[in-house]
């Protein structure tokens, strides 16, 4: 496939700019072609204005035909094949297994969103039929379903340049929630946004979807981004990324004459608590598994574990001592580009400066730019609580051990982290009932609660979320990952008294969908 290096703007192609940059092999730090093209203000507003034309077709296609489109555009990325790959191994420097399993994430999630709108019950319909002869009152008749937003601004993530990129969980979820998208392409990977760009493209085409359903615009620069939240005719904005970044739009966002929702995963330093009695009998295990955790795709993971909390005592040194080998051990990992090499780098500074933090070991230094040294890092619990820089994610190949000296400064420091996405408790049977307190501060700080296990890698489901109070996401109540997506793009509508023939299928009295309702306060699928 031949890459242009411009706008997809519906189905057709647009360069009309004058700026340009190009992607960076982090493998060698060496120039990919071919150059790829900023978005002009002219094409966001054709983006924009083809995405409104072609929402006002989309949102009435039924739940089968966006399935069909949603299953297509994974058999397009299928059909990419091996050149996909290729390009994304140069753009991001992963290693061709964990992108051709991440691809695999990508097409599966389409998939899964795809049964989700055949069988319908995401739209939440829900009838109360009238009772003309209620007193003191006649009851009208009332009837409830979900409805999409609009046209959806999409950024794609750097560290998952197709599972949360162009066709990623934010796609996916908007598509199938019935709005059309424009995407802003993650510059580290343009290429591979193209390539993916073109097969949804497509699909649309192949299953008769209207054109604008979809576009894709580069652009190096802060200026596209801003350009497309500010858009009037854009009505959410899903992101995946840094907390400066998802906070810039957030506060953007706000700030229009009509705020609009941004759904932002800003990261997380997902803390670990070590308890006693799995100290006791799995130390060695645990350290090993840290180890691995932290320098899981060179730690570039929203989910990797950057703060580890247990208790001082003998078991405690030679958990510390165990990862600490571990860690040592790891070999120097390419990053995906220099900018999060050097926040890597500059964070990790700004923790060791600090004079109660204490280097344990350090992995292999490496022999380019782009590459990481792994980091176990150790401070004491009221180091910790009385420095809260030291809650800041480090996005990258480190973790940082604090040990607390007894039962209250470990459930202080639960008291005091901020939103994260996830937390993990290593316990047995009596650390669960002598630490019950602890599950209970942390079900307030995190979205996802584990168990003797660690955090790197989300499941795609229907009962995953991968979300979290803030600073983790803007919005607690919402998942970026899992069919829960689907309600972040889409609102409830109530329609009183319509007749029969003016309502959605969704909600006439013959069901012609076929899927669940809450009929008078009972889930059926039979007529009314």
């Amino acid at each position: 496939m031949t890459i242009t290096g411009e706008q997809i703007i519906a189905s057709q192609f647009s360069k009309t700019g004058s700026k340009a940059f190009t992607a960076i092999n982090p493998n060698d730090g060496s120039t990919l072609l071919p150059e790829f093209w900023e978005a002009t203000t002219e094409e966001i507003n054709k983006a924009a204005q083809k995405a409104e034309e072609a929402f006002m077709v989309y949102r009435k296609k039924s739940g089968k035909e966006k399935a069909t489109f949603l299953e297509k555009i994974a058999d397009e990325i299928v059909a990419l094949g091996d050149e996909l790959i290729q390009r994304c191994m140069v753009e991001t420097g992963l290693p061709e297994g964990r992108l051709s399993g991440e691809r695999g994430r990508t097409v599966n999630q389409l998939r899964l969103f795809a049964t989700l709108l055949k069988e319908g019950s995401w739209l939440d319909a829900r009838i109360d039929t009238a009772d003309p002869d209620r007193k003191p009152a006649p009851k009208p008749d009332i009837r409830q379903m979900h409805i999409a937003l609009g046209p959806v601004g999409i950024f794609g993530a750097s560290n998952f340049p197709m599972a949360f990129s162009v066709a990623g969980g934010d796609t996916a979820s908007a598509l199938a929630a019935g709005c059309s998208i424009v995407v802003k392409g993650h510059p580290a990977h343009p290429g591979t946004s193209e390539m993916v760009g073109n097969a949804i493209v497509k699909a649309a085409k192949a299953t008769g979807m209207p054109e604008g359903v979809f576009s894709l615009l580069q652009g190096a620069s802060v200026e596209v981004g801003m350009a497309l939240v500010n858009h009037p005719l854009i009505k959410a904005i899903g992101f995946t990324g840094s907390f400066r970044g998802g906070k810039a739009l957030y506060d953007t966002a706000v700030r229009r004459k009509e705020p609009i929702p941004v759904y932002a995963e800003m990261g997380s330093i997902n803390p670990l608590f070590v308890l006693p009695g799995a100290l006791k009998e799995k130390s060695d295990a645990i350290a090993q598994g840290l180890a691995a955790s932290v320098n899981l795709g060179v730690g570039q993971f929203c989910t990797n574990p950057g703060l580890v909390v247990a208790l001082d005592a003998d078991e405690t040194d030679n958990f510390i001592r165990t990862a600490g080998n571990h860690i040592g051990a790891a070999t120097a990992g390419v990053m995906l580009t220099g900018g999060i090499k050097k926040a890597y780098d500059t964070g990790v500074k700004k923790f060791i400066e600090q004079d109660k933090v204490m280097i344990v070991a350090t992995g292999k230094q490496g022999e380019t730019d782009y590459q990481a040294t792994s980091y176990l890092l150790k401070t004491t619990a009221d180091n910790f609580l009385a420095n809260p820089e030291l809650t800041e994610e480090v996005f990258g190949p480190s973790t940082l051990l604090v040990s607390a000296q007894h039962k209250d400064e470990l459930l202080e420091i639960a008291r005091n982290i901020e939103g994260h996405l996830t937390a993990t408790l290593y316990a047995n049977e009596d650390d669960l009932k002598e630490y019950a307190k602890l599950i209970d501060l942390l079900e307030r700080k995190v979205g996802r609660l584990i168990i003797n296990g660690f955090p790197t890698g989300v499941e795609v489901g229907y009962a995953m979320i991968h979300g979290g109070p803030y600073p983790a996401t803007t919005d607690s109540k919402t998942t970026s990952v899992g069919t829960a997506a689907i309600n972040r793009f889409s609102r409830p509508i109530c329609y009183q008294d319509f007749p029969q023939s003016s309502l959605p299928p969704e909600l006439q009295n013959d069901n012609p969908l076929d899927i669940w309702r809450l009929v008078n306060g009972s889930f059926t699928k039979d007529k009314i």
